[in-house]
């Protein structure tokens, strides 16, 4: 997953926290996201889940672009966050679905 936007991330935060920057960078886009068993495609959907669940809406942006690119649809990212809105809460389900829209106009 180190393509072009993770190096964009990961520049933007160099000036204030190099060492945070080289670990995003290196071990968790260079490495763990590698990492087999699971695909990107089944890493993206845990991780969109996650920052939904748990409410870390900064992040789930550019994780649900990732997501699209990684081969999930429109429709299997809806029935995750949906499912997930049963054990996070409605409103944070909402949340994710709205950032979904946004996502989605932006392409």
């Amino acid at each position: 997953m180190a393509d072009n936007d993770v190096k964009k991330a990961t520049d933007e935060l160099k000036a204030l926290a190099p060492d945070y920057a080289q670990l995003t960078q290196e071990v968790l886009f260079g490495d763990v996201w590698q990492r087999p068993p699971l695909s990107q495609r089944d890493k993206s959907l845990i991780t969109v889940t996650c920052l939904v669940a748990l409410n870390r809406i900064e992040q789930v942006e550019f994780h649900l672009k990732k997501a699209l690119e990684n081969g999930l649809t429109k429709e299997e990212i809806v029935a995750a966050i949906t499912h997930i809105a049963f054990y996070a809460g409605w409103p944070t389900a909402a949340s994710g679905l709205n950032h979904l829209k946004t996502v989605l106009e932006k392409k």
